[in-house]
C-alpha cells in the first residue's frame, strides 16, 4: 500500500466535503494553490489532534478581507465548521497545518464549482531549544503586503524567497522606509522597551495570535503601548518575540546583526509562552459539536 500523501485538499460542498487530487510532489498546504485565482484564506493549527483556537476570529477577519476587496460572498460559517471537523477527523497523524482559502472564482481544473478550499499538512513541531534559546530573524528589504488589511494568498507566493523556521532565520521581519518595523512574513512582532509592550498599531495584519496575547497582557499586568515600533528602538529593548496562530509565542534574541539585550529569552516572554499554552487548553474546542 502506498504511504499516505503528506497533505489533503478539499473543496468545502454543500452536501459533502470533496477530496482534490494531491500532487505527491506538493509536501504542504501551501504549494497547492499556485496555479489557482487566489483570493483570501487563513491558516492555523490543530491541538490534541481536533481541537482548534479562534475559530470565529479567523471567520471574522476572513469576512473582513472579502469585504475590503469588494466581495459580496461571506463565509457559511456552519457548514465551514461541519467539513472542517470532517478533514480534521480524519487526518490520519496527531496535528496539523490547516489553511481555509476562499477562491476568487472558481477554478476552471478543479472538479467542483466552490470557491471554498481546505487543505492539511503535517504540523512540525517547535523544537524546545528555540523556546529556551531564542531565534535570529531577518529584514526582508522591500517586501510588502498590497494591503496590509487584508490576508491575500498571492502574498504567500511574494514571501516565498525569505527562508522560515530555521533558527538562525525563523522569520523576515517587513520594514517600511521610515524603519518602522511592521510585522513578519507570517507573525506579528513585539519588544518590550522601558517596561511596556511595544507592537505596532497600524501597517500590519491583524494576527489573531496577536489578540490572545494582548489579552494575556491584561491578566499578567504587563503594561502594552500600541504605535510604531522603529529598528531604531531595538538597541534598547530588553525583550523581544513573535505570534502567530500555527506557532504560538516564540522568543527572538537577535535581529539581523543586532542582539537583543543579553542574547537570551527574557522572563516576561516566558510568561506569555506559558499563559498562552493554558489558555489553548482552556479555550480551544473541536470546530463542530
Amino acid at each position: 500500500m502506498p504511504p499516505e500523501p503528506p497533505v489533503r485538499f478539499y473543496a468545502l460542498e454543500t452536501d459533502r466535503l470533496l477530496p482534490l487530487e494531491v500532487e505527491r510532489a506538493a509536501k504542504n498546504a501551501h504549494e497547492l494553490l499556485d496555479e489557482l485565482p487566489l483570493g483570501v484564506y487563513t491558516a492555523f493549527r490543530t491541538f490534541h489532534h481536533e481541537r482548534l483556537l479562534g475559530l470565529e476570529e479567523h471567520f471574522d477577519r476572513t469576512d473582513r478581507c472579502m469585504q475590503l476587496l469588494g466581495w459580496a460572498r461571506r463565509l457559511e460559517r456552519a457548514l465551514v465548521r461541519q467539513r472542517l471537523h470532517e478533514a480534521v477527523r480524519a487526518w490520519p497523524f496527531e496535528d496539523a497545518f490547516v489553511r481555509l482559502d476562499v477562491l476568487a472564482r472558481a477554478a476552471p481544473r478543479l472538479p467542483t464549482q466552490s470557491t471554498c478550499l481546505l487543505s492539511l499538512s503535517g504540523l512540525a513541531p517547535l523544537p524546545a531549544r528555540f523556546l529556551t534559546e531564542g531565534v535570529r530573524v531577518e529584514v526582508a528589504a522591500g517586501l510588502k503586503r498590497a494591503d496590509p488589511r487584508i490576508k491575500s494568498a498571492d502574498f504567500v507566493i511574494a514571501r516565498r524567497p525569505y527562508p522560515l523556521n530555521r533558527q538562525d532565520a525563523y522569520e523576515h521581519l517587513l520594514v517600511d522606509a521610515r524603519g518602522r518595523i511592521l510585522e513578519a512574513t507570517s507573525a506579528n512582532f513585539y519588544a518590550l522597551l522601558g517596561g511596556k509592550l511595544r507592537t505596532p498599531e497600524e501597517g500590519m495584519l491583524e494576527g489573531i495570535t496577536r489578540k490572545f496575547v494582548l489579552r494575556l497582557c491584561g491578566e499578567l499586568e504587563i503594561p502594552v503601548d500600541l504605535g510604531p515600533l522603529h529598528l531604531d528602538d531595538l538597541p534598547r529593548a530588553d525583550e523581544a518575540f513573535l505570534t502567530s496562530s500555527t506557532r504560538g509565542v516564540v522568543p527572538v534574541v537577535e535581529v539581523a546583526d543586532l542582539r537583543i539585550a543579553e542574547g537570551r529569552p527574557g522572563r516576561r516572554t516566558q510568561r506569555l509562552i506559558d499563559a498562552y499554552r493554558i489558555l489553548v487548553e482552556r479555550e480551544a474546542t473541536p470546530a463542530w459539536t
